[in-house]
């Protein structure tokens, strides 16, 4: 998981692409003829409920392999200043070892076994103590070589300043402070805190048989508690806070320099027309061909005033918030003029985004999101985070419904509501001080108009 992505949901393991659950029944050779009919043939998701509150959410698709997985709604998001980092912390004890098996049971069972593995480690981690101080060396290397990455060190400062004072303004991993100190009793507190069985999805997707799947989870999660001796823990509000960070740095050779408005979460209406948007503006680096002829506005004028090395426009979404923005790479010396080519693009969504613009954008993200679920990996953790976001999984015929009801109208409105005359969170690293102040920025997001 990248570091700068912060779901409310912790995805904590998964045992992928072992034998099916059942005898595989094969699909027959008949091709579909329309992407229609091949999206109302996608298997439905089956959903139960446990009495404990656990869900079980399964796409049987026939496979010869199958994908299980747990999805458990918590994360950096109900970390605090103290014990920031002990999500992610607990994310690398998961195959550490349990009260019944070493590190090596549990990296050679397989799906016969797959879902009592899973309540096996959920329930009986053993966290014991040099198996977290090998953990607490890793954390630590693997900190270090994130820091080394520019694009995960501008996200980082990005969403500190976006998210000022709140969770979603610190970093998964955590400071290295907190990874020094945390203790095995901070792990087993957060555990209990956290892993209740209503906050949990099991997911299966492949060759899964949904009521096999099922009492699988009430023979094997049956000991999962599901009261709290506490409140319910609950997520802090994260107002969003337009302001900036500038690390300048002339020994680095490029800057690299990310730029976002606050976004909107998973289930707000305005979602769909933003992602289509985000599609719009694209992204582009100079391995890519298309030359001066590439589809996005951004790309052919990068191209052609040889203004930047590489951008990427992106639709980051949380359960209540998100960030919506570009990141880009280039030379010190091109920063002000690729800068107004981002707001020029912005302006033209918010006010002259055409119908044309418009349909070729839902036909490349139409196409993504169905190339995303290749495979019963992705289809699985597409169901826990879809459980965890939504409460239930959306059809993708539903999606696909959504997606071509937006229009130009559509995408003007909502990117008028976000961008328009908007205050935006500014993150930069590098060789940065030809980048315009905030104020200039700022005033590029508007027109005066006579």
């Amino acid at each position: 998981m990248s570091r700068f992505l912060r779901p409310a949901s912790k995805f904590v393991k998964s045992i992928s692409s072992v034998p099916a659950l059942k005898t595989p029944k094969w699909v027959g050779n008949k091709s579909l003829s329309t992407c229609e009919e091949t999206l109302l043939n996608v298997p439905p998701t089956r959903l139960s409920l446990l009495n404990s509150g656990l869900r079980v959410a399964t796409e049987d698709s026939g496979s010869p392999t199958a994908t299980v997985g747990l999805w458990i709604d918590t994360g950096s998001r109900f970390e605090t200043d103290d014990n920031n980092g002990v999500a992610h912390f607990l994310e690398h004890m998961a195959f550490k070892g349990t009260k019944k098996r070493s590190q090596t049971d549990l990296e050679l069972e397989d799906v016969p076994r797959a879902v009592e593995i899973l309540s096996d480690i959920i329930q009986n981690s053993k966290l014991g103590e040099p198996e977290i101080e090998r953990e607490r060396g890793v954390i630590l290397r693997e900190m270090q070589e994130v820091e080394s990455n520019l694009q995960e060190v501008v996200f980082d400062h990005l969403h500190s300043v976006a998210f000022q004072g709140t969770p979603l303004g610190r970093t998964i991993l955590g400071p290295t402070k907190n990874i020094k100190s945390l203790s095995r009793q901070d792990l087993v507190d957060y555990i209990n805190l956290h892993y209740k069985a209503p906050r949990i999805v099991l997911a299966g997707a492949g060759g899964v048989e949904h009521d096999t799947l099922v009492q699988l989870a009430e023979k094997h999660f049956k000991g999962l508690a599901w009261q709290y001796d506490t409140p319910v823990p609950e997520m802090d509000i994260c107002r969003f806070t337009g302001s900036e960070a500038r690390i300048r740095d002339d020994n680095i050779p490029l800057a690299h320099i990310a730029i976002a408005f606050e976004g909107v979460g998973w289930a707000d209406p305005d979602n769909i027309p933003l992602m289509v948007a985000n599609t719009i503006i694209g992204s582009w680096d100079r391995t890519h061909g298309g030359g001066a002829h590439n589809a996005s506005r951004l790309a052919q004028a990068g191209i052609e005033g040889n203004l930047c090395h590489s951008f990427q426009s992106f639709n980051t979404c949380y359960k209540d918030t998100g960030l919506w923005g570009i990141y880009f790479v280039c030379d010190r010396h091109t920063i002000d003029e690729f800068v107004f080519q981002i707001h020029r693009e912005w302006l033209h969504l918010c006010t002259k985004v055409t119908d044309s613009d418009v349909e070729r954008a839902k036909n490349i993200l139409r196409t993504n999101l169905l190339l995303q679920l290749d495979g019963t990996t992705p289809i699985c953790e597409d169901i826990g985070r879809q459980m965890l976001c939504y409460g239930r999984r959306i059809p993708l015929h539903e999606l696909d419904a959504r997606i071509e009801a937006v229009n130009a109208d559509t995408v003007r409105d909502s990117c008028y509501r976000h961008i328009y005359d908007k205050c935006p969170a500014i993150a930069a690293v590098g060789p940065v001080e030809q980048l315009p102040d905030y104020n200039s920025i700022r005033s590029g997001l508007y027109w005066h108009r006579l």
